[in-house]
């Protein structure tokens, strides 16, 4: 029986399309420019996530947008709700202009996100303002009923727009949060590792050196070594997708 990694880079099969090449839905190996949405619960969820994907995309003129759930609220001892939320909104959007991705927010709140009907159709519309060709958000089995939210919100969104975006799922905190995650596609981040530090970085109230950057950079160099290189992202591609949209190493 092959080992676990075997297994799954057996089942991706050899590398990705470039990231010049990517199809958004169109024929492979055709040259345009797309639009990326990555959609996370809280600042420093995407950048944690695919932050060295994000920055490939915007290298290469594709334009990213980062589309935050809610903007931190609960998120710094001793801080209220709204100097929280405006401290990490700036945070935000130091991390954004590192990863040349454009900010927009959801307007939920930081440990109180709900999933209503009215909830769905407000991020339906707000994500199909977009336009995009892809979106990135997190895996569904999570511990964080944020995590959990955003997920479920970008996939009714992909289903009520009758699947007209790629649609991956991305991990944070293996095993304390995202759990039971076997990746699909992996993307060699080697070149924008440097970028992705100093967008996590730039979440300084929670406090990167010592908290949720040391782990996520175990993350990138387990993934890498799952796919054959020093530092990967990894993510889920729903089986449903119209095109591949991710790039070779």
């Amino acid at each position: 029986m092959l080992a676990h990694s075997s297994r799954i880079a057996a089942s991706v099969g050899i590398g990705l399309p470039l990231l010049s090449q990517v199809t958004g839905g169109g024929a492979p190996g055709t040259s345009h420019k797309i639009k990326v949405v990555v959609a996370g619960a809280h600042p420093d969820d995407p950048e944690s996530g695919c932050g060295g994907t994000i920055a490939l995309y915007s290298d290469l003129g594709h334009e990213v947008v980062v589309l935050y759930l809610t903007r931190g609220e609960a998120g710094i001892p001793n801080k209220s709700a709204q100097q929280a939320a405006a401290i990490r909104t700036s945070e935000c959007q130091k991390a954004c202009a590192i990863l040349k991705a454009r900010p927009i927010f959801a307007g939920q709140i930081d440990g109180n996100t709900e999933l209503s009907r009215s909830r769905y159709d407000d991020f339906g519309k707000l994500l199909q303002a977009e336009h995009p060709d892809i979106v990135f958000t997190h895996w569904p089995i999570d511990t964080h009923r944020d995590h959990r939210a955003v997920s479920l919100l970008a996939y009714d969104a992909w289903a009520q727009s009758r699947k007209s975006f790629d649609l991956y799922y991305f991990e944070v905190d293996q095993g304390s949060q995202t759990q039971q995650f076997y990746p699909t596609n992996y993307v060699d981040i080697g070149q924008t590792e440097s970028r992705k530090r100093a967008a996590c970085f730039a979440h300084a109230s929670q406090q990167p050196e010592t908290g949720f950057y040391q782990l996520h950079d175990k993350m990138n160099h387990f993934r890498g070594m799952e796919c054959g290189c020093d530092l990967a992202e990894s993510f889920v591609r729903h089986c449903q997708n119209l095109g591949t949209s991710l790039p070779q190493r």
